[in-house]
């Protein structure tokens, strides 16, 4: 079992405000929240690579509280250059819903892919937590919508230039899983989510994804591209890129 945070390293969980817009803390009061870290709720430290228990024998949903998750589904198996369905999860988003309406369900193999703080909730409680608290139901059926949405804009619209798609999930990466450059925290970096990671997940050719990131590297430096890191230099300048204009 990954250690608790007690024993890995301090992080703060007493402030939900800070969490991304739209997601399921930032959807709850600061009292509601306290209260539920006050009846149990602890983050768990997991490493890069390591996978969320989520089998038929684990019944916990995750709130993820700092770092960067893959979701990857298999819709016709799991077999040889089988399709895969890929997201990338960050602050504040719960991964796992489908165990509290179907507590078996363990379809999405889901991967940290930065050392990621991640809340475990066990689902039986979630669910009474639901019923009981419609402050708590409500957060959770908005956070979900407002994922649904993104994913539309971020992963479907196919037709859209490639320079705007790689642009618009870059942007959105910046805002969920992005933490500021240590060097100049006008910068902002994403870790663990490489060239490969963006094409799969936006279905394009690797050397699309490629020249995408080439062209907002050589107008304007924009984007500078490392090794499984993104580097963001110019945030406004991004969502300029990703608005499609």
């Amino acid at each position: 079992m990954p250690p608790t945070l007690e024993t890995a390293r301090p992080i703060d969980l007493q402030d939900n405000t800070g969490m991304s817009e739209g997601s399921f803390p930032r959807g709850l009061s600061a009292d509601t929240w306290r209260r539920l870290l006050r009846a149990g709720l602890r983050g768990r430290l997991f490493k890069p690579g390591e996978t969320l228990p989520m089998g038929p024998n684990d019944r916990n949903v995750y709130i993820v509280w700092d770092g960067a998750v893959r979701q990857q589904r298999f819709p016709f198996g799991e077999g040889r250059d089988a399709p895969t369905v890929t997201r990338f999860r960050g602050r504040g988003q719960v991964v796992g819903e489908a165990k509290l309406v179907t507590p078996d369900d363990s379809s999405v193999r889901t991967q940290c892919l930065t050392q990621t703080v991640a809340i475990p909730c066990d689902e039986r409680s979630f669910n009474v937590l639901l019923r009981r608290r419609i402050e708590v139901q409500r957060a959770l059926l908005r956070s979900l919508e407002a994922r649904n949405r993104s994913d539309e804009v971020l992963y479907t619209m196919v037709t859209r230039p490639p320079l705007e798609r790689v642009g618009r999930l870059v942007a959105h990466l910046a805002d969920t899983t992005g933490v500021p450059d240590p060097e100049a925290s006008c910068r902002t970096v994403i870790s663990g989510i490489g060239q490969k990671d963006i094409a799969a997940a936006l279905q394009i050719g690797v050397s699309t994804t490629e020249n995408a990131l080439r062209t907002l590297r050589y107008h304007g430096d924009i984007v500078e591209a490392r090794y499984r890191q993104l580097v963001v230099n110019n945030a406004d300048a991004l969502r300029h890129f990703a608005a499609g204009h």
